[in-house]
């Protein structure tokens, strides 16, 4: 990759576990990365068949790992009566138990795979949207490069290159208000990570010019850290940059109303990825459709219900369950994601024969519950809308059933009949059956990572299961 950055350049960018860390951290592993990535120029011309039949054998590899080498997973066959060759095909899963947060972080020194030195370990933890946050290893350097190949993969289908600039807007603090300069260029000057927590009516004209000059080919964003930029540009008649070929979005859900405001927005592409930190599942759109093609090459998923079974057919919801395939230093089998999305109907006209999910709803922490307890998702929570245009921020707050206070940051034009239009529209979306009530405040935080919530959920949704 011809990718050199020194230790200082590093620490000095403050980089935490994201896709840009994942990036410039792989070179100890390249070789892991090289071949992770010609696989995957391969395997994805294979048929169903093919696929599934290396699924089968990486997971009866890691399970005669997880048996032979992990602790946790040797007494979960023993107290189940079974051996790895019991389990014969992904379906057989079902004879194991789930893998819950809790038990992860109650059993996570016998999760770690004996027949490695402790030097290959590398302590990651999860930024805790869930509410539940945790820790888990990766394989010092090669897991990273692993993913990254399978991002790359990815980031092809829309046409990125690695020598191609690219903006990051993902959470980072670069620069001050004394300096006035919010940003920095990484990975040899080809991308420019801006800070997400200094994007204000007062600083956006500055941020618009530097991405104008720096004239990327591709945008890398939270979806609602590019949201902030594409809301002020819509809102002051501001013209897109003519080079960004496409919007990269990823680790937070990205909604319909924010993929059509950032279409309109930028008139490119927005391309969205479905993963977590865990490494148990990773799925993309492709060049022809935005359903999600789930890599069998990096896990097995599967969707249960509420009474813990598998769904099944297109259409059908329920949450993620997974089997990561590519870190066997801490295996985690049938882990419970918390996320919630909808099989989709292959093939796609791609030629791809991934399984795929039709959309990703996300956590289940990320659903309003009614006043008859039906959960409904904040995909179905258009803000794209005329009737939200004097807001600046907002974000739900719920601890009742069918009862939720949305928190507002005013524009300057916000007027009282803003309020009675909000009221109206919500009442219209939610069909009568969640009571809102609004309260205006000056800011509303992010999370840690710096991520935007859009709803804070504090009812146990985790233990109802999903019925919608």
């Amino acid at each position: 990759m011809g990718v050199r950055m020194n230790h200082r350049g590093l620490k000095a960018l403050r980089l935490e576990d994201s896709v840009t860390a994942r990036a410039l951290r792989i070179l100890p592993a390249y070789s892991a990365y090289s071949k992770t990535y010609t696989l995957l120029q391969q395997s994805r011309r294979w048929s169903r068949e093919e696929l599934a039949a290396h699924q089968a054998q990486a997971l009866s590899r890691l399970l005669d790992h997880a048996y032979e080498n992990v602790p946790y997973y040797r007494r979960v066959f023993e107290e189940r009566g079974l051996v790895p060759g019991d389990i014969q095909t992904p379906e057989d899963l079902v004879l194991l138990p789930f893998l819950t947060r809790e038990d992860l972080q109650n059993n996570l020194p016998d999760l770690k795979a004996r027949n490695y030195p402790e030097t290959a370990f590398e302590y990651v933890t999860t930024g805790g949207s869930t509410g539940i946050p945790v820790g888990f290893y990766y394989e010092k350097g090669v897991s990273r490069a692993r993913e990254w190949a399978f991002m790359k993969t990815q980031w092809d289908r829309v046409g990125y290159r690695f020598g191609d600039r690219c903006v990051v807007l993902r959470g980072y603090i670069v620069g001050s208000p004394e300096d006035g300069v919010y940003w920095k260029r990484a990975l040899l000057g080809r991308w420019l990570l801006m800070s997400s927590h200094h994007m204000t009516e007062e600083t956006m004209p500055a941020y618009i010019d530097r991405i104008r000059k720096f004239r990327p080919r591709f945008i890398q964003a939270y979806p609602s850290t590019a949201v902030i930029l594409a809301r002020y540009m819509r809102e002051h008649g501001i013209e897109p940059f003519p080079t960004v070929k496409a919007v990269l979005c990823g680790s937070e859900n990205l909604y319909p109303w924010q993929r059509d405001l950032l279409t309109e927005t930028f008139r490119c592409r927005v391309f969205s990825w479905y993963g977590n930190s865990e490494q148990t599942v990773l799925a993309g759109e492709c060049e022809e459709s935005t359903r999600y093609h789930i890599f069998p090459e990096y896990g097995v998923v599967e969707l249960i219900g509420r009474d813990g079974r598998p769904v099944e057919g297109p259409g059908a919801m329920g949450e993620v369950v997974t089997t990561s395939l590519i870190n066997p230093i801490c295996p985690l089998i049938r882990y419970r994601t918390m996320d919630v999305a909808v099989l989709g109907k292959a093939p796609c006209s791609c030629g791809r024969a991934y399984p795929l999910l039709e959309r990703v709803e996300g956590r289940l922490q990320e659903f309003i519950v009614t006043k008859d307890r039906r959960f409904i998702s904040m995909t179905a929570v258009n803000m794209h809308s005329d009737v939200f245009d004097n807001v600046a921020q907002f974000q739900f707050y719920q601890r009742e059933e069918g009862e939720v206070l949305m928190r507002i940051v005013k524009k300057p034009g916000y007027v009282d009949r803003d309020t009675e239009r909000i009221l109206r529209e919500l009442n219209r979306k939610f069909e009568g059956d969640v009571d809102v009530t609004i309260r205006f405040v000056e800011t509303i935080p992010r999370t840690r990572r710096g991520k935007y919530q859009f709803l804070i959920q504090d009812l146990p949704l985790d233990q109802w299961g999903i019925s919608v």
